[in-house]
């Protein structure tokens, strides 16, 4: 039986129906076996009565009785049997019940395993068109980091150009911050000179100055001498 046979309850009922109608028809065979030759054992006692000795139906009865022992154990025999193949049938029929639960369950797993795989290849999907794009981007940035290599270079030599004229200006500028030193201690010496020029020009006003009053007492005296 094919898994979706299996899955259908319709024909797991037919399925069942034919096995229950099967066990019937055989225990109605058997019975009717055992009951024919039940009776006909039934017939041949009742003709040995009329016909045989008695010593004759004795074994005859014997030999009846017996073969209703053995009758009787495989009418037990085959009903353990029948009884085994029912048992066996439930059995059956509980694990198929059991496979279409496990095969539902799978079912249900796997559509879920069918989105989760969708929803993958879509996220696959995405974060390929996201790499597509940062590979876009990545060839851009190369081509302008390329233009401003060049760029660089150029930038380069001009720094170049412009380091020379910059360690020119500072050689030119340590000259003159020496000769800025030595025009300081210059303008130093002058302005101590300075200083002490104008201590001298005060003190020689003063002496002017006291020179000048005594030759105006002087003058002051002569003009009192030229009087008398």
């Amino acid at each position: 039986l094919s898994v979706a046979s299996l899955e259908d309850p319709v024909v797991m009922s037919k399925i069942r129906q034919n096995l229950r109608e099967k066990h019937a028809r055989h225990i109605a065979d058997l019975r009717a076996y055992y009951d024919s030759e039940i009776q006909s054992l039934k017939q041949q006692l009742e003709s040995s009565h009329s016909t045989a000795a008695s010593e004759e139906l004795r074994k005859i009865n014997q030999s009846l009785a017996d073969r209703c022992d053995q009758l009787d154990a495989a009418l037990s025999e085959a009903s353990a049997r029948i009884k085994a193949l029912e048992n066996k049938n439930n059995l059956l029929e509980k694990q198929v019940a059991d496979w279409r639960e496990r095969f539902c369950a799978i079912s249900d797993n796997s559509k879920g395993l069918q989105e989760r795989l969708e929803e993958t290849r879509a996220s696959h999907k995405e974060k390929d068109n996201t790499i597509s794009r940062l590979k876009s981007r990545l060839r851009e940035l190369e081509e302008a980091l390329e233009k401003a290599y060049k760029v660089s270079d150029n930038k380069n030599t001009r720094l170049q150009e412009e380091n020379k004229m910059f360690q020119n200006l500072l050689g030119e500028y340590e000259s003159l911050g020496k000769e800025h030193e030595r025009v300081k201690d210059t303008l130093n010496t002058t302005e101590n000179k300075l200083l002490d020029a104008n201590t001298e020009i005060s003190d020689l006003k003063r002496t002017i100055l006291k020179l000048e009053a005594q030759l105006k007492q002087v003058e002051h005296e002569n003009a009192l001498k030229l009087r008398h």
